[in-house]
């Protein structure tokens, strides 16, 4: 069974739910078992433009703008590598204007500078929610799910220019084109935008032990988007590790009752009912789950981490290749596969693993970590 709990985040890009909305949200909440946050927590900032972004707008892109079709002189300006140089970089969400000055963020961050700056040059804009298969990743001893969305620019009005508000949008996605062929798509708005960004926050401050603004956050989250239902998993996982076991209870039972077969939010339930000693509902709940999920996320992973314990780096490499048939591109996968090909003595396999983890890492720090071991494994002889 996970410790940690299970939390769905925006590591692509979150998902959106199609709930009815929740009534009396506000009686979840237990702001005074709370200090307050560290940060100002709001909304308001998400998408504002910086000094820096209007001078950039104005002065260092404008003549492209004004050109035949100006959402094609926005991507190119903030995605050709010849002139912004933007990084991903999946380690922390950040806002636009942040997005912005490191020049760095993950996908959902990505979305909304985007969209900062077409809101400001008058470009309409559409969300909308991917159908992919949720990917996973982990902090420690918490699991993330997280789903993906798109943005789409219409045509509208530039400076005292009018252009044709029918020509044909055009999306901008930062998976690769071949995986998004044939996937369905729904538009949804910008308040859940505001709440996967909010819900990303909770999620990385409780990651970092910091959960007094994990709370603020998702509370935001939930204020902002009521129909989001990932913030109130996150903020049941947040009482939970508050030590707030009954409040825990109550928010993801509520989920529960507008999805009932929502897995992640079972998980994390019956993690709350082993903690209040209700270990025979606690047990019942987990048998429903593995009915709906027989190999969790991580299932192959964790049990190739306790052959690589022991030794048996056979039975690990299988594990992990197993993982990898799940997630081909989730880095961590293929570094354990890489360590137990080097267990066995197979360097170029190892060597051939770590490069697809290296080329799949979504951290400067990954990144850095993986180079690192490549290069002593490409001195092995």
């Amino acid at each position: 069974m996970r410790n940690g709990g299970v939390l769905l985040f925006s590591m692509l890009l979150a998902a959106c739910a199609t709930a009815p909305v929740p009534e009396r949200a506000e009686d979840l909440f237990r702001d005074h078992l709370f200090s307050a946050p560290s940060e100002r927590i709001s909304g308001d900032s998400v998408f504002a433009l910086s000094n820096e972004m209007k001078h950039y707008l104005r002065a260092d892109i404008a003549g492209q703008l004004l050109g035949k079709d100006p959402r094609r002189g926005l991507i190119d300006a903030l995605y050709d590598k010849s002139q912004l140089k933007l990084e991903y970089d999946a380690e922390i969400t950040r806002n636009a204007s942040q997005t912005f000055a490191a020049r760095a963020g993950n996908c959902l961050s990505l979305v909304i500078m985007t969209a900062a700056f077409a809101k400001e040059i008058g470009l309409p804009i559409r969300y909308q929610r991917v159908f992919v298969d949720d990917a996973w990743s982990r902090s420690g001893d918490m699991y993330f799910a997280s789903s993906h969305v798109n943005l789409t620019l219409g045509m509208g009005h530039i400076a005292d220019r009018v252009i044709d508000y029918d020509s044909a949008p055009m999306t901008i996605d930062f998976l690769q084109p071949e995986s998004m062929r044939g996937r369905r798509m729904r538009v949804i708005g910008e308040e859940t935008i505001v709440a996967m960004y909010m819900n990303n926050r909770a999620a990385e401050s409780l990651a970092l032990g910091k959960l007094n603004d994990a709370y603020w956050w998702a509370r935001e989250a939930i204020e902002r988007d009521p129909r989001f239902l990932s913030s109130y998993n996150t903020l049941g996982v947040i009482y939970r590790h508050h030590g707030n076991l009954q409040e825990a209870d109550q928010v993801l039972k509520h989920v529960l009752e507008l999805e009932p077969a929502n897995t992640e939010v079972m998980s994390n339930l019956a993690l709350v009912f082993n903690d209040e000693g209700r270990v025979a509902e606690s047990k019942a709940l987990t048998r429903k789950l593995e009915q709906l999920q027989p190999y969790p996320p991580f299932h192959f992973f964790n049990l190739g981490l306790t052959a690589m314990r022991n030794g048996d780096f056979k039975t690990a490499k299988d594990l992990f290749a197993k993982e990898v048939d799940r997630d081909a591109y989730y880095h961590e996968f293929r570094f354990w596969l890489a360590a137990a090909y080097l267990g066995l003595g197979e360097v170029e396999q190892a060597r051939a693993q770590l490069a697809i983890a290296l080329e799949n890492s979504t951290t400067r720090k990954e990144h850095e970590l993986y180079t690192a071991k490549l290069d002593r494994i490409r001195s092995y002889h």
